[in-house]
């Protein structure tokens, strides 16, 4: 029961994350490695998670008159392909080699939370969206591989190459993520990797927090966001290297 409560409280937290910023699960995929779960099964199960809480905070968003389906979907199906060929390559993966991904991934993440400016809001114009897809084909790729971070990268794409500001970037985050996590979680679940009970635990502590951050991602100033994120990334990438 103790577990079922640490993931649910976690949710909430890694959820609002997500959607006010990015890395909610390099939070998550520590936690349950740290309660015991196999590394690859937290790998698989983590996605339960993200799926539904993208879901819940792109209908939020759209509830606030952010109707960005067709460019999430766009980039959701360029991404799709890469995500099925990473999660391939997870499944296989040795715990040890995961870890240390997993630990590259926080420490990669922090350095963005340290030093990430936040994009001009208001623009609305994808630029150069072919390049766009292409690279969202090779952040799906990753995505499959390790969740963990794929916000940032996706934030990366659409604001300093992309051009948009951060709200509309969010709610176009959330649909990709969406999309490309199906065929990533057939994966996983067709290997065994995933399991439901604990996925769904820390799915509806990241739903209230999706929610809460969908509310709030259009108004809210994230600095405070950093500070939170850059002592627990810390603790959690030293824990790994040296757990590894």
């Amino acid at each position: 029961m103790t577990n079922y409560v640490a993931l649910l409280l976690t949710g909430i937290l890694a959820g609002f994350i997500n959607v006010t910023s990015a890395g909610g699960s390099l939070i998550t995929l520590p936690l349950m490695i740290f309660l015991g779960m196999p590394p690859v099964v937290a790998n698989g199960t983590n996605r339960i998670a993200v799926l539904i809480q993208n879901i819940v905070a792109a209908g939020n968003f759209r509830r606030h008159g952010r109707k960005d389906l067709k460019t999430g979907f766009l980039f959701g199906l360029a991404a799709a392909p890469g995500a099925a060929i990473g999660a391939l390559t997870a499944v296989h993966l040795s715990d040890t080699v995961f870890k240390w991904i997993l630990a590259s991934a926080i420490l990669l993440g922090l350095s963005v939370v340290l030093f990430h400016r936040q994009p001009p809001a208001g623009r609305e114009v994808v630029r150069k969206k072919w390049l766009q897809m292409l690279l969202f084909l090779f952040i799906g790729f990753y995505g499959g591989v390790i969740q963990a971070g794929t916000g940032y990268l996706i934030i990366f794409s659409l604001t300093i190459i992309g051009g948009l500001g951060l709200a509309r970037t969010n709610s176009i985050k959330v649909v990709v993520i969406s999309i490309y996590l199906l065929p990533s979680i057939f994966v996983f679940a067709r290997e065994g990797c995933v399991q439901l009970l604990p996925g769904l635990a820390l799915a509806a502590g990241g739903s209230i927090g999706g929610f809460l951050g969908s509310n709030f991602s259009h108004s809210m100033n994230p600095k405070w966001i950093k500070v939170i994120l850059a002592v627990v990334l810390t603790g959690m990438s030293i824990k790994l290297f040296i757990g590894s």
